[in-house]
C-alpha cells in the first residue's frame, strides 16, 4: 500500500505521541487559539479535530483558529460525513469496525469519499474499535452498535488483525466519552503483540499514569479529550511523560 506523506509522519516512527482532541461544540474562538498556541509550545505532533454531535460548534472557524499558531498538522475525527472540513490537512478516514452497522463500516464512506478528494484531505484509514469501559457511550448510542467487552481480549485481537489484513493503516482502540475508565493494559498488550500496523488508544485515560501504563503496554499514540476540558493542566504532565519515555528510549 502506497502511504501518504500525513501517515509517514505522524505514525510511521518509534516516538510516544499525545494528540488531543478538541470539540468544536464546546471549544470557543479564544479557546481554540490558546489551544493552538500551546501546542505549539509543546511541539505537538498533530490536533484532532470532531465529536459524537457537532451541535452548536463552527469546524472551520474552530480549526482556523487552531491553525493562526499551530503549524503542524490538523486532522479531523468526524462523528459523521456532515463534520467534514478543507480546513484540515487530514482525516482519520474511520471504519467502526467492532460494530456491525453496515453505515459505519462503509455506507457512510461512500457518500463522503468524492468530498474528501475534493477538499484535498489526506484520509488515513483506521479501524475504530470501541470497548466496553463501564459506561453507556456517546459513540454506543449514535453509532447504535455494541462495543467489544472489556475481559474479551482476544476478540479485540482479532478484530484488530482483521483490519490490518483489510489494509487498514491504523488501529483505535477506544473506550469512548467519558468512559468510567481507560482500555486495559492486558487488552492493548493483547492488541499490540497481534498487529503489526500503529496502535492509538482513547477513551477514560485521565491522568499521566493511566497514559504511562497504556503506552508500556503497545500504545503509539494516546488521545486525550474530555479531561482537558475539565484539567487543561493535565496535557502538560502527559506532554512530559511522553518526553521523558522517548528520551529513555533514544
Amino acid at each position: 500500500m502506497q502511504h501518504g506523506n500525513l501517515y509517514k509522519r505522524l505514525f510511521l516512527h518509534d516516538k510516544k505521541q499525545v494528540f488531543p482532541l478538541i470539540d468544536p461544540d464546546k471549544t470557543s474562538e479564544d479557546e481554540a487559539i490558546q489551544t493552538g498556541q500551546k501546542a505549539q509550545k509543546m511541539g505537538l505532533n498533530a490536533l484532532l479535530v470532531g465529536g459524537s454531535l457537532l451541535a452548536n460548534g463552527n469546524m472551520d472557524t474552530c480549526i482556523r483558529n487552531l491553525k493562526k499558531h499551530f503549524t503542524n498538522p490538523v486532522l479531523l475525527f468526524p462523528g459523521s460525513i456532515l463534520q467534514l472540513s478543507q480546513e484540515a490537512d487530514g482525516i482519520l478516514f474511520i471504519s467502526l469496525i467492532s460494530g456491525r452497522n453496515p453505515e459505519l463500516l462503509i455506507g457512510q464512506h461512500v457518500a463522503a469519499a468524492p468530498q474528501i478528494r475534493s477538499m484535498n484531505l489526506e484520509p488515513i484509514s483506521t479501524g475504530y474499535m470501541l470497548i466496553d469501559c463501564g459506561k453507556s457511550t456517546s459513540v454506543a448510542y449514535m453509532s447504535q452498535t455494541f462495543p467489544i467487552p472489556y475481559q474479551k481480549h482476544e476478540i479485540a485481537a482479532s478484530t484488530a488483525l482483521a483490519g490490518e489484513m483489510l489494509g487498514l493503516q491504523c488501529i483505535y482502540l477506544e473506550g469512548g466519552s467519558g468512559a468510567d475508565k481507560p482500555v486495559s493494559p492486558e487488552m492493548i498488550k493483547k492488541v499490540s503483540d497481534t498487529i503489526t500496523i500503529p496502535l492509538i488508544v482513547g477513551g477514560g485515560i485521565t491522568d499521566e499514569v493511566q497514559a504511562e501504563e497504556a503506552f508500556a503496554a503497545g500504545a503509539q499514540t494516546i488521545i486525550v479529550g474530555n479531561i482537558l476540558e475539565k484539567t487543561p493542566e493535565m496535557l502538560d504532565k502527559m506532554v512530559s511523560m511522553v518526553n521523558r519515555l522517548n528520551s529513555s528510549e533514544s
